[in-house]
C-alpha cells in the first residue's frame, strides 16, 4: 500500500494550496481518509477527514470554514483545499487511510512540507 501526497509548498499569508494524497494497493473505497500535520516541536494533530463514501466530512476547530477534504474514487485520491492559509498551518501534512469500520488509522503517506510566510 502507498498513500503518496504531494502538492505542498511556500506560499504568503492568505494564500491557498491543493494537496493530493494518490492510493495505491488498497480498496481505496473501502477507507475512510484523514489528513493530519505536524509542525516542528509539536505532536501530530487531526486536520481533517471524509468517510469512504464522502458521506461524512469532519474538521479541526482551528481549520474549520478554511479547509475542505474532498476525493475522487474513480482516481484514488483525496485532496485538501486549503484557503486563507495562516503562519499557523505550517507543518507537513500526512494523509492516512482508515479501513471502513475501523478504529485505527491503517497506513500513512510521506508527507509533504507546507510553510506558510507573514
Amino acid at each position: 500500500v502507498q498513500l503518496q501526497a504531494s502538492g505542498g509548498g511556500l506560499v504568503q499569508a492568505g494564500g491557498s494550496l491543493r494537496l493530493s494524497c494518490a492510493a495505491s494497493g488498497l480498496s481505496f473505497g473501502t477507507y475512510g481518509m484523514g489528513w493530519f500535520r505536524q509542525a516542528p516541536g509539536k505532536e501530530r494533530e487531526f486536520v481533517a477527514f471524509i468517510s469512504w463514501s464522502a458521506g461524512i466530512t469532519s474538521y479541526a476547530d482551528s481549520v474549520e470554514a478554511r479547509f475542505a477534504i474532498s476525493r475522487d474514487n474513480a482516481k484514488n485520491t483525496v485532496y485538501l483545499q486549503m484557503n486563507s492559509l495562516k503562519p499557523e498551518d505550517t507543518a507537513v501534512y500526512y494523509c492516512a487511510a482508515l479501513k471502513r469500520g475501523g478504529r485505527n488509522y491503517d497506513y500513512w503517506g510521506k508527507g509533504t512540507q507546507v510553510t506558510v510566510s507573514s
